[in-house]
């Protein structure tokens, strides 16, 4: 792609881009996408209360399709401005869907499910990274004539979600909460559920409703003066900076200098990276099927913990490979250790229990303030992390082992763990912390654990 930036400009001036001037444009190139999520995510909770979170998805794809098709044919008009401007949008796609999804798919999931089903997005995630490395060996797409088709084929995803997603039904809680249609709203369970008996469900969500009317509905900015929502909020805030300032971008941008330094050769680090990636599918697999059963709490601790040991013993590797011989393949078991870690919680987890922290009133709000902490942190590393290794070197690293350790402590303290428990439940929890009481309004609805439901016979298993 700089080559084509390049001939693109001597073709225009007739003269070679300066190097500088090189630079600068594919920073844009690069920056452009985690700024376009900043976007994206401050649009979410507007979007998603009047639109819905199904028609949220739906419009969405607007910004998919439109800078695939950008992007596809860049090359052919020769310009390399559609390429940057195709990237702020397709990062606005990101912002909000990476937002968006997780919170739709909670609201549809059973209280039973809801780890596992929220883990899926950013399973699809990973699996669309091995998809791109793949398609970018250079024998394949990543070549001076495959990168167009390559960057193209990237509205295919929203092209089957425009098709498929329509057939899907709204999100019951926002039917009922927000809307008020209680019988779409039972209509939209008894699809998903597969059964009529929804009652028990739809009695939680009726005094979930009335605790709202109590307190009102919040925008971002009452969001972040909501007294009862405060420790919620800053632990969303610690997890999405943690989970972006761990250093996942610095470990994979060094990781082509660690392999190089290993004896990998040039042209075969390339494949290496595709067996990385193989590596986030498979655990991000594994954290799907364990997450109900060791809960949110222990795979964000375990995940943290991980990386911040892989972080101490990739900086000792880093500064012993050039004396000891076989240091360079420590520095490579750092990289997956890592790679593993982040995969089973740090990466995933944020998400979920950002879906169960909230309540349906102040939910798009919240991940309206996560969604832009996530890509804010992101925008950040990709910043200022070369400064860092060109002033640190190695030593960098032991800024995000600390950082890793600090949000471990934090949600050793103050997350608690909220699996198979109801939205008002997990809100319960933070009752004595937040020094607030829930009030449940005219309803006389009791806030305790409802009986085994037909729908806790679902189990992880099966699923």
């Amino acid at each position: 792609m700089q080559q084509f930036y390049n001939s693109t400009h001597l073709e225009r001036y007739g003269r070679p881009m300066e190097q500088d001037f090189l630079t600068l444009l594919w920073s844009l190139s690069v920056s452009m996408y985690p700024l376009g999520g900043l976007v994206g995510s401050l649009m979410v909770a507007p979007l998603v209360n009047k639109l819905g979170r199904k028609g949220t998805l739906l419009f969405n794809n607007i910004f998919s399709i439109v800078p695939a098709v950008m992007m596809g044919v860049s090359e052919i008009a020769k310009s390399y401005e559609i390429i940057i401007v195709a990237r702020i949008l397709v990062g606005i796609c990101a912002g909000l869907s990476s937002n968006v999804v997780p919170m739709y798919l909670g609201e549809l999931s059973p209280k039973n499910l809801r780890g596992a089903i929220g883990i899926i997005p950013q399973l699809f995630i990973t699996i669309g990274i091995l998809s791109a490395q793949v398609l970018g060996i250079r024998h394949i797409l990543g070549n001076s004539t495959g990168w167009p088709l390559m960057l193209g084929l990237t509205g295919i995803p929203a092209l089957m979600e425009l098709l498929l997603l329509p057939f899907f039904p709204e999100s019951p809680r926002y039917m009922l909460i927000q809307r008020g249609d209680e019988k779409t709203a039972r209509k939209a369970l008894q699809s998903l559920r597969g059964w009529k008996e929804v009652e028990g469900e739809l009695s939680e969500m009726r005094l979930e409703d009335q605790s709202e009317r109590a307190e009102g509905r919040l925008s971002v900015l009452s969001l972040l003066s909501q007294r009862s929502l405060r420790w919620q909020l800053i632990s969303i805030v610690v997890m999405n900076m943690g989970q972006q300032l761990s250093g996942v971008n610095a470990i994979y941008y060094y990781a082509d200098n660690i392999y190089a330094s290993a004896g990998v050769k040039a042209n075969d680090i390339q494949y290496v990276t595709v067996g990385t990636g193989a590596v986030n599918v498979f655990m991000t697999i594994a954290a799907v099927f364990i997450v109900e059963a060791s809960g949110r709490r222990l795979l964000l601790l375990t995940g943290f913990g991980i990386c911040c040991g892989a972080c101490v013993l990739l900086t000792i590797a880093l500064n012993f490979q050039d004396s000891v011989d076989w240091m360079p393949y420590v520095s490579i078991a750092c990289v997956i250790i890592y790679v593993i870690g982040h995969a089973i919680g740090p990466s995933p987890i944020p998400y979920v229990v950002t879906t169960e922290m909230f309540r349906q009133s102040s939910r798009p709000a919240a991940f309206m303030v996560a969604g832009s902490v996530h890509w804010l942190s992101n925008f950040t590393v990709g910043l200022v992390f070369p400064f860092l290794e060109k002033g640190l070197g190695p030593y960098s690293f032991i800024m995000f082992s600390i950082i890793c350790l600090a949000t471990l402590v934090y949600i050793w303290l103050v997350v608690p763990e909220t699996k198979s428990k109801t939205f008002l439940e997990i809100t319960q929890m933070f009752i004595t912390r937040n020094k607030v009481e829930i009030n449940l309004g005219d309803g006389n609805l009791p806030l305790n654990k409802s009986k085994d439901s037909r729908e806790d016979a679902v189990k992880v298993t099966a699923f």
